[in-house]
């Protein structure tokens, strides 16, 4: 089994910065894409941003110079810089991984529980 476990959240003033890291584990044997989303109350649930195992990078226009994605495959962990954080980013954000489980033959995505980013202003 794979679990990732989303960290770093909270509350922060617009304007602020948060780290959010995301870290899996289980039954591992490789990782292609990683990624972040998030969802605010009664909306979908939206890419922030995705990293693939090579390291190309891929952000809406929202997030755009704003968030950066990065990873350590040596960590299994993915991170997700966030700066200039405004009141619209408030949501509960979710981590997403692309898992081949150890003698698996396909890959399956897995979600974190999600963390909660509250921007305030």
């Amino acid at each position: 089994q794979v679990q990732l476990v989303e960290s770093g959240g909270g509350l922060v003033q617009a304007g602020g910065s948060l780290r959010l890291s995301c870290a899996a584990s289980g039954s591992i044997f490789s990782i292609n894409a990683m990624a972040w989303y998030r969802q605010a109350p009664g909306k979908q649930r939206d890419l922030v941003a995705r990293i693939t195992s090579g390291g190309t990078t891929n952000y809406p226009d929202s997030v755009k110079g704003r968030f950066t994605i990065s990873r350590d495959n040596a960590k299994n962990t993915v991170y997700l810089q966030m700066n200039s954080l405004k009141p619209e980013d408030t949501a509960v954000y979710y981590c997403n991984a692309d898992v081949l489980i150890t003698y698996g033959s396909s890959y399956w995505s897995f979600w974190g529980q999600g963390t909660q980013v509250t921007v305030s202003s």
